[in-house]
């Protein structure tokens, strides 16, 4: 191998705005389930992730959240999207 190899990035990356937070399901994939609301408070609390209506804090996100235990990731993913919405993220 080369080294010009190691100096190009295996994929292009794409030319445009840059995209604030991070996707619900990578902080999800983070996380072992189940789990308690406030174990994941203290695991990810501070976590900011994309919404349609901009970043959030996850923590301002699980307030409005009525479950307290999610026995799978899907139901925690779920319960999520309901507050936060489901569409396009806001770019910069």
């Amino acid at each position: 191998m080369s080294d010009d190899d190691e100096t190009e990035p295996a994929v292009e990356l794409g030319e445009g705005p840059n995209v604030d937070g991070a996707p619900l399901a990578r902080v999800a994939s983070r996380l072992t389930w189940p789990q308690e609301r406030s174990r994941i408070n203290e695991k990810e609390g501070d976590a900011v992730v994309r919404t349609p209506d901009g970043p959030r804090e996850l923590t301002a996100v699980l307030e409005e959240v009525d479950e307290t235990y999610f026995d799978r990731r899907q139901t925690f993913l779920a319960a999520v999207r309901d507050v936060i919405g489901h569409g396009p993220v806001a770019t910069e």
